[in-house]
């Protein structure tokens, strides 16, 4: 598990760029993995508590199904900072430095959204391929 720190997206994306180029799976579904799981974590230590510890939780999935493939990303903290901090798309303008982060991981994703747990939260998203070619080792 990560530390609840900005840092810890740069090694997340790392890591899980070469899980996945361990696995062939193609370039252009591992850059749009590394913009999701670079938003989902930054906005985990920017919006919400750590896990107990000082940590993150950190998941993935990859799968191959009849339609194609799909990586599913989980993050889990220790829920928002603040009672009005549910994450949530804003309206934040192009040019701003904040607040677009989840409306690029609705774009991106499939699917997201959001599951509170004991004792956090957590953020998910779900992307699928249909066209690009996966070997799973």
């Amino acid at each position: 598990m990560p530390p609840h720190d900005p840092r810890s997206a740069a090694a997340v994306r790392r890591e899980l760029s070469r899980e996945l180029g361990a696995r062939r799976v193609s370039a252009d579904l591992t850059d749009d993995v590394e913009i999701l799981v670079s938003e989902l974590v930054g906005n985990a230590v920017r919006y919400a508590n750590p896990l107990p510890g000082g940590v993150l939780r950190i998941a993935w999935e990859l799968a191959r199904n009849d339609e194609g493939h799909e990586v599913t990303l989980r993050v889990t903290d220790g829920g928002a900072i603040d009672a009005a901090g549910f994450p949530h798309q804003m309206d934040a303008p192009l040019d701003s430095e904040t607040g677009r982060g989840l409306r690029i991981v609705a774009t991106l994703a499939s699917d997201w959204g959001v599951d509170t747990e004991a004792p956090g939260q957590s953020v998910w998203a779900v992307l699928r391929r249909k066209s690009t070619p996966l070997e799973v080792a």
